[in-house]
């Protein structure tokens, strides 16, 4: 029987990867123990307990960015974290450790490493976040998502996808999803969304441009974001939805994306082979851009900045394109070639060659 300590979280970016790796441990080991590393704070708290997960809590440490109160106490309250990881690790004699970032992952790698317990780190972002930075280091093994992304001996295994999204039949749910949306499958569907929050830009780019899309033949499926306070037109051919619970047959549905460049975002798009218009967000580090570069440069998506992304942006851009099938069919050609549906496996065996140099 195998231990495996799996640490991350603070968002859906890290915390969807973990658990799509946990359960696929889970399953192949059924007589193993799954365990998750994580903090009160972040949204594992929720996700993992009701995975069924056991959720073991180490305290939520920020790394300073700049010198003041908070940095003064860093490193006792660091030293503090490690301690908890390494008590952790003792208790349930964890095999190995893997990391997906996120305030739980840095403390973690540190203990791993005083335990002499090997480690697996896996960045999704092709920006490495700080955690992943360290673990990298010492790491038995790096797992990015992206090609370029800048961690020394990173090999690329993509993104841990969702099981609803691996193995996804897009032609085959086709007709389920229209249903489901109350919209027609035969003819073709653009759809736009900005994450579970929604993206003003692209909502305030839509509502003034909607009926563009519309008069080119296509339909619209709109996910606005659960604190949108836009007003649904109703028209036929148009769907608003505040939140979509079932992105996979969303997904099914759509024939174009225009969308944010999350991680998640992007490899789940290029892994089912869809055509995409990303604007990345343009808060925080430009991790956004980046991860959508690859897809970019293959030809399976085109980039505009958000700064400028208007109801004539779409007018002049997103509708050309929508017009124009040839190249539609060759973006989605392409994008089944940056995108992987193996990502877990990749994962899962880059972790049983961790446990394989250990022993």
């Amino acid at each position: 029987m195998t231990t495996y300590l799996l640490a991350g979280g603070g968002t859906a970016g890290h915390v969807n990867p973990l658990l799509a790796v946990a359960d696929s441990l889970r399953e192949r080991e059924p007589e193993s123990l799954v365990l998750v590393l994580g903090t009160k704070e972040g949204l594992e708290a929720r996700l993992v307990p009701e995975r069924g997960y056991e959720l073991l809590i180490v305290d939520k440490v920020p790394f300073p960015r700049r010198p003041n109160r908070q940095a003064a106490a860093f490193p006792a309250r660091f030293v503090k974290a490690i301690a908890q990881v390494r008590a952790h690790i003792r208790e349930h004699r964890a095999d190995v450790v893997v990391g997906f970032g996120g305030y739980a992952s840095a403390p973690a790698y540190i203990a791993a490493r005083r335990e002499k317990v090997p480690f697996v780190v896996h960045e999704a972002n092709a920006r490495p976040g700080l955690a992943n930075v360290l673990g990298a280091r010492w790491a038995a093994g790096i797992g990015v998502a992206f090609e370029g992304t800048p961690l020394k001996r990173s090999q690329v295994v993509g993104m841990p996808l969702r099981h609803e999204i691996v193995d996804l039949d897009r032609a085959a749910m086709r007709t389920e999803a229209a249903e489901h949306f109350g919209m027609d499958a035969a003819q073709p569907v653009l759809l736009v969304f900005g994450g579970s929050l929604g993206a003003l830009r692209l909502n305030e780019a839509f509502a003034d441009s909607w009926r563009d899309v519309l008069a080119e033949g296509w339909q619209l499926l709109h996910v606005t974001g659960e604190r949108s306070d836009l007003v649904d037109p109703h028209a036929p051919g148009y769907v608003m939805r505040r939140y979509v619970d079932r992105m996979d047959l969303a997904f099914a549905l759509s024939d174009l994306i225009v969308s944010r460049a999350g991680s998640a975002t992007v490899s789940e798009v290029s892994a089912l082979g869809i055509p995409a218009v990303y604007v990345p967000y343009a808060v925080g580090n430009g991790e956004q851009r980046l991860n959508a570069a690859s897809a970019v440069a293959a030809g399976a998506a085109i980039l505009l900045e958000d700064g400028s992304f208007t109801g004539d942006t779409v007018r002049d851009t997103v509708v050309p394109l929508m017009a124009d099938r040839e190249r539609i069919d060759r973006m989605a050609r392409a994008a089944e070639h940056v995108g992987t549906r193996t990502g877990t496996e990749n994962v899962v065996a880059m972790i049983d060659r961790a446990l394989s140099a250990a022993n």
